[in-house]
């Protein structure tokens, strides 16, 4: 009776949150987890959820605009992503199981006292600068485990990105969408504020293997060699295959110009400009490459070589960057004679 009533009035009344769908997953691919990843998994909720609450009442309570600016009663206003670069520390430090801390705010490693195994990248506003003309944007995080013995340091970092156990992103926007993976695919989930839970919306998400748009920062094109400049005007031109030129889409938010990418399917795109790329590899770069390796794309860098590959040198280096349906990254590197 119950049941029938439920479905009656359109009412989903099983749903898989977050940390439901963690357990399960678990359970069903690593029982002889010690549960410390899912804990830390929850944290991370925690976090997302309190860089959204935030975010959707910034305007209000007077918290965009510049750091270091002082309201009328003289006391200091931090920028969003300052508060965001806070809730994420707190936020990692009270979960109990991370040790070190990457963050794009940071200058340099945190390593927090007492326990923990896991080593967090992060950047905690993502795309902030566009933040005050109400354009998406996003959180973007790595994890590793930490290397056998290590007690905490850089080395637990500077690894490549195919050492990553989890990786994603949440981005903000009309709803908050956290896109997740722990090396078993792609989910996605979005944040239901009523119950103040994740829901997962995105099973085993999968990018479409080719799709006719592009999402480059064309102002830098005077920074950009030869061979890139002609490649993105070959996409200008009439396609063989579809008897139309490629479609035009660049945010200017690293997590909204992905996150369009992998729901849709094209190229996502940010060479390296002049001597260094934009991008940084740590907490930007790789947790993208593997999101998107594990929903069936592909992720490289200007010269071709596969992004999770690559072994940074310090926490804040960047790259140039390619990713996104797999034959659409394949047509760059064909071109640009890569392969």
């Amino acid at each position: 009776m119950s049941s029938s009533l439920a479905k009656d009035n359109n009412v989903n009344t099983d749903i898989v949150t977050l940390t439901r769908f963690i357990l399960q997953q678990q359970a069903a691919t690593a029982k002889q987890a010690t549960g410390e990843l899912t804990l830390l998994l929850n944290s991370l909720q925690f976090a997302f959820k309190f860089i959204a609450h935030t975010i959707r009442r910034a305007e209000l309570v007077n918290l965009i605009g510049l750091a270091g600016a002082s309201n009328s009663t003289g006391d200091d206003q931090k920028k969003l992503d300052v508060i965001g670069d806070e809730i994420f520390i707190n936020a990692m430090k009270a979960s109990g199981n991370v040790k070190v801390l990457v963050s794009e705010e940071q200058e340099d490693l945190i390593i927090f006292d007492g326990p923990g195994n896991y080593a967090v990248c992060c950047d905690p506003i993502d795309g902030s600068s566009n933040i005050d003309a109400g354009v998406s944007v996003g959180t973007i995080f790595g994890v590793y485990k930490l290397l056998p013995g290590s007690k905490g340091s850089i080395k637990d970092v500077l690894r490549p990105g195919t050492e990553m156990v989890a990786a994603g992103y949440t981005m903000y926007g009309a709803s908050a969408h956290l896109m997740l993976t722990t090396g078993n695919g792609v989910n996605g989930f979005t944040l239901d504020t009523q119950l103040g839970e994740f829901i997962l919306t995105h099973a085993n998400l999968k990018i479409p293997s080719s799709r006719t748009i592009y999402s480059i920062n064309e102002g830098n094109a005077a920074y950009w060699p030869p061979i890139i400049k002609k490649f993105i005007d070959s996409l200008k031109q009439t396609q063989k295959e579809t008897g139309k030129p490629y479609s035009a889409r660049y945010i200017g938010s690293m997590v909204a110009d992905v996150h369009r990418t992998l729901l849709y399917g094209g190229l996502f795109a940010y060479p390296v400009k002049g001597k260094s790329g934009k991008l940084r590899v740590l907490y930007e770069c790789f947790p993208m490459a593997l999101l998107l390796e594990q929903a069936g794309g592909k992720a490289v860098n200007d010269e071709g070589k596969r992004i999770l590959d690559l072994s940074p040198k310090e926490i804040h280096e960047r790259s140039g960057i390619w990713l996104g349906s797999k034959d659409e990254v394949d047509k760059f590197l064909t071109f640009t004679g890569k392969v």
